[in-house]
């Protein structure tokens, strides 16, 4: 049996985002390890955006309010940024409470609806 040598992963496609899978509780100590984790993703890349799942890290709060913060932070000191999926309802409030701009999964682009939904105009104008 004779094997090639293959560069990289060839069903890895190098457009796919990191994602990190965060899970609860969350406590100090883990925040700096999470965000030496995002920075590594993102130098690794040269920038670009981290997905970070927060379904699993429990009850919105204040701790994850920072930890997402210190996430941001160090992914926009990497050159890149921090994407949530599956935020709680409840920190989705709470991040938009202290101002923490964030960017979710499945939210429109800036400036564009979001799908499905129609721009209202007035009577006689084609609708978008």
């Amino acid at each position: 049996m004779s094997c090639a040598l293959c560069r990289g992963l060839p069903h890895v496609d190098p457009k796919t985002l990191p994602v990190l899978t965060l899970t609860g509780p969350v406590t100090h100590d883990r925040v700096a390890g999470l965000a030496d984790e995002v920075r590594g993703l993102l130098e690794a890349r040269g920038g670009g955006v981290v997905v970070c799942d927060v379904g699993g890290v429990g009850p919105p709060g204040l701790a994850v309010v920072e930890l997402v913060a210190r996430l941001q932070l160090a992914a926009r000191r990497a050159g890149g940024h921090v994407r949530l999926r599956a935020p709680d309802p409840a920190l989705r409030a709470l991040l938009h409470l202290v101002g923490l701009p964030v960017e979710m999964e499945g939210d429109a682009e800036e400036g564009e609806p979001a799908l499905g939904v129609e721009v209202e105009v007035e009577s006689g104008e084609a609708a978008v």
